[in-house]
């Protein structure tokens, strides 16, 4: 496959509900352009973020009610108030305090402030009318429809529902047009508007988005209901088996994720369109795109579908080069990042080899007083990206104050070590140093591109982490607190520039 060649660069990590503002969440408003200065300031080439889709139970970017989806709590309410649609005294009662993200408060309520909107929107604009008309949200504002309407999973649906019958679907939809079917393409519309503003802002900054599509969806999802056929289900629209990963560094039990299988075969059958579309739409939507869990694209893990945990299971094979072959022969070449992260063998090795695609280092594995490490900044190649961390690991201080006083010692030597290899002159003393000295070595190594999870830049500890996979709450309510600081946008600054990124 034809490679792309990335310009070098420094990237920031930090998705769009940690950023900070007034309205309990972060949004695609105001502090969202300052990020995008404070980047450039910096001069950082690439801001990555997580699934920008829509949360479902779990709050987990990862499992969506739509995979092509947006997230309606990044609205920027402001932007809605100069539209017109929402009042002073609406914005204000929206309002919350600045700590984390809180998905149950935003659940009652957020929604009923985006109905307020609706209510004043005129529906016969004619992008608006245009959008619905093209259909790319039809499934979607569907399943949401029938979901309020029926309070279950789709299994559940009445039988001509769930089986999406085209005369009981076509009579509901026209049935609820003006209503709640609008409401959530005016959602979609609302987000993509202001979410295309944002990327063109930052693109004009020199910064590219790196955006992130989880290699499954959920079970319970517009896509499942919509495209049932191409998915590992029995008659009843249950899946057979669902996907996860055995025990690894993560947990011991391995990860249950509970994500419908495909029927790779079906797939085959269209030319595997419905991959080829996700990845087109993907890639107007990013300038990168990061397949997460990349190695399920080479062999992918079966676990029964009424299995307590990931511990027994199997490898089944994957055709996932002949799905990227078909993306590329209609899409031209692919801006992708595979996530090769886990259960590594040479079947992966191979087909990111036959890709072309950059594979991921994380630095928080490197430093275990093995000489040959993988992760070791000598031995990363320039086709390549290197994070000190990513949202599923400890933050870098977390990390660090979690050893117990050898494993800091030895730790500390084999960074010390390293930076001398590197040829960095930089005193590592307490953890803080340790921390500093991570990001230097990530900007220092011949990856394209190098990684700083926004938690690591401003040394925050595991109060700020991101996610604990296998955990089933507390996840996903990280939020800064303000825009980094002069001091420590200026370190950033130098450290970049010094590198050459």
């Amino acid at each position: 496959m034809k490679k792309v060649n990335f310009e070098r660069g420094a990237g920031v990590l930090c998705h769009i509900s940690s950023l900070p503002n007034k309205y309990g969440i972060g949004s695609l408003g105001k502090e969202a352009y300052d990020f995008v200065d404070t980047l450039s300031y910096c001069g950082v080439k690439y801001w990555q973020i997580l699934p920008l889709v829509q949360t479902g139970y779990g709050d987990s970017p990862y499992q969506s009610v739509c995979c092509n989806s947006g997230n309606p709590y990044f609205i920027d309410l402001a932007a809605l108030k100069d539209e017109g649609l929402l009042t002073e005294e609406e914005l204000k009662e929206a309002e919350s305090d600045g700590g984390k993200v809180d998905y149950g408060a935003l659940y009652e309520n957020r929604y009923k402030t985006l109905r307020a909107a609706y209510a004043r929107f005129n529906k016969e604009d004619g992008d608006f009318k245009a959008f619905v008309d093209g259909g790319e949200f039809d499934d979607y504002a569907l399943f949401m429809s029938l979901k309020g309407e029926y309070n279950c999973t789709f299994d559940k649906f009445p039988r001509e529902y769930k089986y999406k019958q085209k005369d009981a679907i076509d009579a509901f939809r026209s049935a609820i047009y003006g209503g709640e079917y609008c409401f959530w393409q005016f959602l979609q519309f609302e987000f993509l508007r202001q979410w295309n503003a944002l990327k063109t802002y930052a693109n004009g900054k020199g910064i590219k988005i790196v955006g992130d599509i989880p290699l499954y969806v959920a079970y319970d999802s517009a896509d499942v209901w919509g495209k049932s056929n191409i998915f590992a289900l029995d008659s009843e629209l249950r899946p057979e088996a669902v996907a996860g990963v055995p025990p690894d560094y993560f947990s011991e039990d391995g990860q249950l994720w509970g994500n419908p299988l495909y029927n790779w075969e079906k797939m085959e059958e269209d030319g595997y369109d419905w991959w080829v579309n996700r990845i087109a739409y993907a890639q107007k939507l990013y300038d990168v795109v990061r397949i997460d869990h990349f190695r399920g694209l080479d062999r992918y893990y079966t676990i029964p579908a009424d299995a307590k945990n990931a511990r027994i299971g199997e490898w089944k094979p994957a055709p996932g080069l002949k799905m990227l072959q078909a993306a590329e022969d209609r899409l031209g070449a692919l801006s992708v990042i595979a996530e090769d992260l886990g259960v590594i063998d040479d079947g992966v090795i191979k087909l990111i080899k036959a890709t072309n695609f950059p594979s991921m280092k994380v630095l928080m594995f490197a430093f275990d007083g093995n000489e040959k490490n993988e992760y070791l900044p000598e031995f990363i190649t320039e086709n390549t990206v290197t994070y000190t961390g990513t949202h599923d690991n400890d933050t870098a201080l977390g990390f660090i104050e979690n050893m117990d006083e050898e494993c800091f010692e030895n730790f500390v030597a084999c960074v010390r070590k390293t930076l001398k290899k590197q040829k960095i002159h930089y005193p590592v003393v307490d953890k803080n140093d340790c921390v500093r000295a991570l990001c230097m070595l990530a900007l220092s190594t011949e990856s394209v591109i190098a990684v700083i999870p926004v938690q690591d830049w401003l040394k925050l500890n595991n109060d700020s982490r991101m996610n604990t996979p296998s955990t089933a709450s507390g996840n996903w309510q990280f939020r800064l607190f303000s825009l980094p600081s002069l001091r420590a946008k200026g370190v950033l600054r130098r450290d970049i520039k010094k590198f050459n990124r």
